[in-house]
């Protein structure tokens, strides 16, 4: 059983992400937009990204959101947004982005693992998503873990 545990924590650990970054200009940017979002900002990004998501035509039935909701989410996070590029980490993004072509990119990849780890360290959410472990065979993935 601590085998299985150990692969619930890595497969946890790469769904709630703690990135380590070098001073380069794209990641003192990204960490600029990061550390310039309050945490309703990120549940926010993290509701905006759900929304996204959603509109999947296989997930689509589960989702609730009203086009309303969608419209609300896509404004705020428009305005979110250019804020933290035109207010927040101007200069950051000038710098980044005369060095390298994907900064914005790449920063917004940050934000948005941020985002959702906002809503991954939830209890609820947690919980959610180790229920799988009852229906998962641990017998056969220790044993295949225990081999040499």
């Amino acid at each position: 059983m601590k085998t299985f545990v150990k692969v619930l924590a890595l497969f946890m650990g790469l769904i709630v992400v703690t990135p380590t970054m070098a001073q380069s200009p794209t990641n003192v940017f990204a960490s600029c937009m990061v550390d310039t979002l309050s945490g309703k900002e990120r549940k926010s990004l993290a509701k905006w990204i759900f929304f996204s998501i959603a509109a999947h035509p296989e997930i689509k039935s589960y989702s609730k959101a009203s086009g309303q909701d969608i419209k609300e989410s896509d404004q705020y996070v428009g305005k979110l947004i250019t804020r933290l590029l035109t207010v927040s980490c101007p200069e950051e993004l000038k710098k980044a982005n005369k060095s390298d072509p994907l900064a914005v990119q790449k920063a917004f990849e940050l934000v948005g693992q941020v985002a959702m780890q906002e809503l991954m360290t939830n209890q609820d959410v947690m919980k959610t998503l180790s229920n799988y472990a009852q229906y998962a065979d641990t017998e056969k993935i220790n044993k295949i873990l225990s081999e040499k």
